[in-house]
Order: C-alpha cells, then structure tokens, then sequence
C-alpha cells in the first residue's frame, strides 16, 4: 500500500507539473491525490501505525479507559489532525498578510511606485522595477506582490513585448527576495513554522547568494533591453483613483503594514505563539486604521467603488487549496515510513549535500518549488543520526533546500505559482521563456549556488 500511495504523489506531481497542458487545476489535483491518500492510509492503518507509531498508539491506547477506539479515531487525533495543524498555520498566516497588501492597495499606499515606473530609461526602469519588488517581497506574500506589482507596470507599458520582458524581472525578483526571508514565501514560512530555521540566521545565509543570483540575472537581461521604454499615454494620477486619504494618512498604514509584518519574527520569539497570531494581530491593528482613516467613507457608496484586487483574492484561495492538498498528500506518503528510506537511501549514496542541491534544483524546475520543498521537509525532516547536524533547526541542508527550490522553480515558468500567474496575466508563453530566460536565470542560478558553496565553507 505504500507503494500505491507513492505512486499515486509522483502522478498527482506529474499532472500538476503539465498543467499548461491538460489544463486541469493543479489545486483541484492536489486536493484530490490528497484525499485520496488518507483514504488509502486509513484503510491500511493497523500496518502503518504498528510501523511507525507503536509506542504512541498503546500510550493511546492506556490513557482511554474504555479500550473502545479504534485505529481510525487514533489516526485522525494524532496523526491526520498534526498536518492539519500544519497547514492551518500556513493558511492563516497567508490570509492575514493577503487581507494586509489588499487594504494597503485599495488605499493607494503604492500609487507611488507607479510615478516611479514612468521612464522611458530601460535600464533604470528595470532596476527600480526590481528593486521594489525584491524589498516588497521579502516583507509581503511572494505571490500577493507579484499580482500588485503586475497590477502597477500592466497600465504604464505600452508594449506587449516590454510588458513580458518586465514582467519576468517581477516575477524573478519576487521569487529571489520572497526566499530570503521567513515570511516572504510559503517555502521559507513552512520551514518556519517547522522549526527548521530561525529568522536572522536564515536572512543571513541566503541575502548574499540570493543577491549575487539577481545581479547576474538583471545583467543578462539589460543586454535585451529595448532602447527606448514605450510608456502608457494615459497618465495615472498620484493617488490612485478614488482613494481620498492623504499622503501622512496612506503613510501611516503603509508604516503599519510593513513595520507590522517585520515584528512578527520577534512576536514569535517573545510569545512562543505561532506566527500567525502574530500576522492577525497586525491585520486586526491595520484594520482599525483604516477604519479611522476612511470614516467618511463609511455607509456610502464611495466604499463600494474602491479598488477590490479580484485576481489577488482568485489567485490566492487557489494558492492557499493548493498548498493544502500538497500538505495532506505529502503527509500521508510520509506517515507510510517509505519518504524516511528514500532520504536514508540518498543520503547513504551520494553522501554530499551539495550535490542534493543540484537535485532539487531540477526537480523544482520540473514540479515546482512548493512540492519540492514540501516533500523535502518530509523525506530529511525526521532524520536523525549521523545526518541530524544536517538536518537540525538552522542545520545546513535548509537554506540550501530553499534557494534551489526557490531559484530552480524560475528556471521554467511553471516551476513557481509566481511563474503561473504571469502567463496568464501577460499571456507569457512557456517557448518564449524557455529560449528567452530560462538561459539566463541558469546562468544566475550557478552563480549564487558558488557564492552559497563558498559563504558555507567560510563559515565552516
């Protein structure tokens, strides 16, 4: 049965990797392969909790007096109800700081990066492009900055080509600063959450190489620069269209916003709570704000007519099934036994950690980040032994994990859920990117992947 069950990821994995394809959501698929999962598990459960839970299941088993649970009540207390904790934690966490970007947005406390944007200088406009939305990221949802920063640069550009090339450079530079961060990427906040990695420690061992992949990437790119930018003739006002705040007002909840976001490490430092209380606390403290802020507009059809980022909320509750699905199937593989023989198997192996990376770079290129970084948690996250110093919280296997996963998803545009908004929004195609970028964002890859290799010996 756990065969089956493999089998049963790795085609779930396959059609979702193919989405441009059959055309089939791969958050419907996800969910689906998932359930399916636990439905097998749970038919084969006497096996897999003797394998793998036996001494947790008589301690159960001794502190129910009445000896009358069965196995399906101990798998859906202790093992089903652990990943659904797991994901609750995402889920809430991505609510919060969606529910953040969009009051921030439909305030227009960016408006003004669209006055920055209007230059006809390619270069400057793709460094400001970049550097917004690599700052951006680091500190917001990695797919809520690229809907609002797609959202910005769609009016101002005038040409289709310009569009997709600038595009891409969001979409790189949301993929590169989401990873150097806890709370920027699903990828990062799950290995958070699993006590994998610290905040500042985390930072510290990926800005650099994250930075030096960047670099190379924009380099490459500003050699296929148009000479001239062909702006928009329709010029935005400042303010956004309807917003009547004024700009110490927009301030103040940008400050909020942002500022809240980065006390959230040390919310979860000071309070042991999970870092979604911290996130709630900041969304419940901006939305009084904002209420203060707009009480004019309250109860009038002035608030009806503000701003709603449709595709953002569309786009995140897809993201947000998907990664529960990928959350349930994973675990149910995983509770098998059959993940933890495959990290001994590769470990015993190849034996070299580094080598794993480059492994994972090609699987996330090919499956997409989030399930490779997922089933990476769940193939060496239970280690111990010999490999647990690679393993441990802050150990060196998980920043490695993350930046090739994060950097390997944006080797092909299906590899990020980033990757797949913007050939549907811009109407990018997968031939394009691959002759166009794919080559360059190679060539950055490699290069921060030395930086990465040379930090860690430095370091010891």
């Amino acid at each position: 049965m756990a065969v089956v069950l493999l089998a049963i990821m790795l085609a779930g994995l396959l059609i979702i990797a193919t989405e441009p394809l059959n055309h089939i959501s791969k958050a419907a698929v996800a969910m689906f392969a998932g359930v399916c999962c636990w439905l097998l598990y749970i038919a084969q459960g006497n096996n897999f909790v003797s394998s793998q839970h036996a001494a947790d299941y008589a301690i159960y088993l001794a502190d129910n007096s009445l000896q009358a649970h069965s196995i399906k009540d101990f798998i859906a207390s202790n093992i089903f109800f652990n990943y659904v904790v797991k994901g609750a934690n995402i889920v809430l966490f991505l609510i919060a700081t969606t529910s953040i970007v969009e009051i921030l947005n439909n305030n227009g406390c960016f408006d003004f990066a669209a006055e920055w944007m209007r230059t006809r200088k390619p270069r400057k406009l793709l460094w400001l492009l970049f550097i917004f939305t690599f700052v951006l990221s680091a500190n917001l949802d990695n797919l809520a900055t690229v809907v609002l920063m797609l959202t910005i640069m769609h009016p101002v550009l005038q040409s289709d080509k310009q569009r997709r090339i600038y595009g891409t450079v969001i979409v790189l530079a949301a993929n590169c600063g989401g990873a150097i961060t806890v709370i920027g990427d699903i990828t990062s906040l799950r290995l958070w959450n699993d006590q994998l990695v610290t905040p500042s420690t985390y930072f510290l061992t990926l800005v650099m190489p994250m930075i030096a992949a960047a670099i190379t990437m924009l380099t490459l790119l500003a050699r296929s620069l148009p000479p001239r930018v062909e702006l928009s003739l329709d010029r935005l006002p400042f303010r956004g269209d309807n917003t009547v705040l004024t700009r110490p007002q927009r301030l103040l909840m940008l400050l909020v916003g942002i500022g809240g976001l980065w006390f959230i490490p040390s919310f979860h430092r000071i309070t042991l709570l999970p870092p979604f209380v911290g996130a709630l606390c900041v969304l419940a403290l901006l939305w009084i704000v904002n209420e203060l802020c707009n009480r004019q507009l309250l109860g009038s059809d002035k608030m009806v007519a503000k701003r709603m980022p449709l595709a953002l909320q569309y786009a995140n509750l897809q993201n947000l099934l998907y990664y529960v699905g990928l959350t349930l199937m994973l675990g149910a593989v995983a509770e098998t036994g059959v993940l933890q023989h495959i990290a001994t198997w590769l470990l015993s192996h190849i034996g070299n950690i580094w080598i794993l990376g480059g492994i994972t770079t090609v699987l996330a290129s090919l499956f997409g980040n989030i399930p490779t970084l997922l089933a990476s948690t769940e193939v060496f996250g239970h280690l111990s032994g010999e490999w647990s110093y690679l393993t441990a919280c802050n150990g060196t296997l998980w920043p490695l994990i993350s930046y090739t996963t994060a950097l390997g998803g944006s080797v092909l545009l299906t590899g990020s859920v980033a990757g797949m908004l913007l050939m549907r929004m811009e109407g990018i195609s997968f031939g394009w990117y691959l002759r166009h970028i794919a080559p360059k964002v190679l060539t950055g890859t490699i290069v921060g992947y030395i930086v990465l290799l040379a930090q860690s010996l430095v370091m010891g």
